[in-house]
């Protein structure tokens, strides 16, 4: 009898992980295109891959001092919190320790590669006009082995050293990640592509993917090398105790206003284009809950902010030099974002800074559904 319980405990619970699975990339797919249907756009023009399609729909809003101080508002509301604690925060255990280690010998590659990767891309050499279009792959990869040397050199582990298979597999991810969210800006075009209208479809998509391929290992890299300064975080694992019931009910809820609230945007573009960076987040959160899996907000009830405040900061991080080294090359993105298209840095809209926070929390809940994957093969 008892064995017979067990049985069903366990197959009644991976039935549920599978609806939720199931559902929430569903609705992360589909919810889109419900709205492109309400909108009475032709659905078939959102459906080409790899999406380079622009301009399907009426130009953007443009600025707004009203929206943009309010959003800017919001934002300082949420961040300003955390930067205080941090500051405001004195324990004499608290220190960032030195560097540990030597630079390791597989880093030099790295820097090397970093180097010439950011020459080659902010140059014009006739020589490498061919290969123009092709420097940001290089350049990424660079960063991530150059991030990881230096945090072998501050803790004696890093991903490259300790966790090599986790690495690759990331690698994978990433650029199905990155894809997702090409296919996302299809709906708010908010940022489009320079210099690869001579890219055919298949050449734009191994082009596209190599670099997209970087994006969670350049994440999660940095987020590791942060987490080896104590005092950038300190005082977040004893902050604001701030408890959200995990029921089922709820998170069933969350994820259908989540989708309702993606499928809108594609009706409501200048209003809800915010939405491709907190939707996707929250079903993907609501769906962990309703299978009973832990999330990164769990930590919130018991005042734990650490971890989501490093996630957001690392994506910051990145944000930067991805704005950075885009900047100056070639081929390269630039933005179109309603009410806010005012006070660059780079490329960059200020008030766009704000969208690489819960697109980090993104990155690192994909991050540890993928560790916890691969722990348990593993096994």
């Amino acid at each position: 009898m008892n064995n017979i319980k067990v049985f069903h405990n366990f197959y009644g619970k991976l039935h549920i992980k599978i609806i939720a699975v199931f559902s929430a990339l569903l609705l992360l797919i589909m919810a889109p295109l419900a709205g492109i249907y309400l909108a009475e756009y032709s659905i078939r023009d959102y459906l080409y891959f790899p999406p380079l399609n622009i301009d399907l729909k009426p130009g953007h809003a443009p600025f707004s001092g009203l929206v943009f101080t309010l959003m800017m508002l919001a934002i300082l509301a949420v961040v300003v919190p955390f930067f205080a604690r941090v500051l405001s925060y004195k324990r004499n255990d608290i220190n960032n320790a030195g560097f540990r280690n030597k630079f390791p010998v597989w880093g030099w590659p790295g820097v090397i590669v970093l180097l010439l990767g950011w020459l080659l891309a902010w140059s014009r050499f006739p020589w490498f006009s061919e290969w123009q279009t092709h420097t940001f792959a290089p350049l990424w990869a660079g960063y991530v082995i150059f991030i990881n040397a230096l945090t072998y050199m501050r803790s004696g582990r890093s991903l490259i050293s300790h966790s090599p298979v986790y690495l690759l597999v990331l690698l994978i991810f990433s650029a199905i990640f990155w894809w997702y969210f090409e296919y996302l800006n299809q709906y708010v075009e908010n940022w489009y592509y320079v210099n690869v209208e001579h890219l055919a479809p298949h050449e734009f998509f191994w082009y596209a993917t190599l670099p997209f391929a970087t994006v969670l290992p350049a994440v999660m890299s940095t987020k590791e090398f942060l987490e080896t300064f104590p005092r950038f975080s300190a005082g977040l694992d004893n902050f604001i105790r701030l408890r959200i019931p995990y029921h089922r009910l709820l998170a069933v809820l969350l994820m259908l206003i989540a989708a309702a609230g993606l499928a809108l945007t594609a009706v409501w573009t200048d209003y809800l284009f915010y939405m491709i960076w907190l939707a996707p987040l929250i079903i993907m959160i609501s769906a962990m809950v309703i299978a009973g899996k832990p999330t990164l907000l769990a930590g919130m009830a018991h005042g734990k902010w650490k971890q989501l405040f490093l996630w957001g900061m690392a994506a910051l991080v990145c944000g930067f030099f991805w704005e950075m080294w885009n900047y100056y090359s070639y081929t390269k993105w630039e933005y179109a974002v309603p009410f806010v298209e005012r006070f660059y840095i780079f490329k960059m809209p200020l008030a766009g800074y704000a969208g690489y926070l819960p697109f980090g929390l993104q990155c690192g809940v994909l991050c540890c559904l993928i560790k916890d994957a691969c722990y348990k093969l593993s096994k």
